[in-house]
């Protein structure tokens, strides 16, 4: 698999692979949500291609304190392959390379699959409380 960083060419197969993965929420538009991370470390938003196909992404980001990962997605017709766990080795090291002490990510409590693959590559669940406030609402 290739990993490259995202274009705007890329944006209808990205939107296409997170509804087959269950990653959209109707109160998350998805090309808002790709237009927002192109603003601020648009290189970070990597985009995994095998067979001149994008079958995975990732974005990452780090505000000085913690980074962040979003939108990690493989087509449900490659996982178990590896190429999680290769999208989020580069986009740790994307983080690394800035310095970033720790990664932070949420998971929707029911999705115990993507828990389950986390837990694998390391990470924990922290004794935290998810809160969260739109500004600008999407819809």
């Amino acid at each position: 698999m290739e990993i490259r960083p995202y274009t705007e060419a890329d944006e209808s197969a990205v939107i296409d692979l997170w509804n087959r993965c269950g990653l959209t929420r109707p109160w998350n538009d998805p090309g808002k949500d790709i237009a927002r991370k192109l603003k601020v470390q648009s290189e970070w938003f990597l985009i995994g291609v095998l067979d001149k196909q994008i079958i995975a992404t990732v974005m990452a980001g780090y505000d000085g304190h913690r980074g962040w990962i979003n939108y990690l997605a493989v087509d449900p017709a490659r996982r178990r392959e590896g190429h999680g766990r290769t999208m989020m080795r580069e986009a740790e090291n994307v983080l690394l390379e800035f310095g970033c002490p720790k990664v932070n990510l949420q998971v929707r409590q029911d999705n115990l699959e993507a828990i389950a693959f986390y837990e694998r590559i390391g990470f924990t669940q922290d004794a935290v409380v998810s809160l969260g406030k739109r500004l600008i609402p999407d819809q």
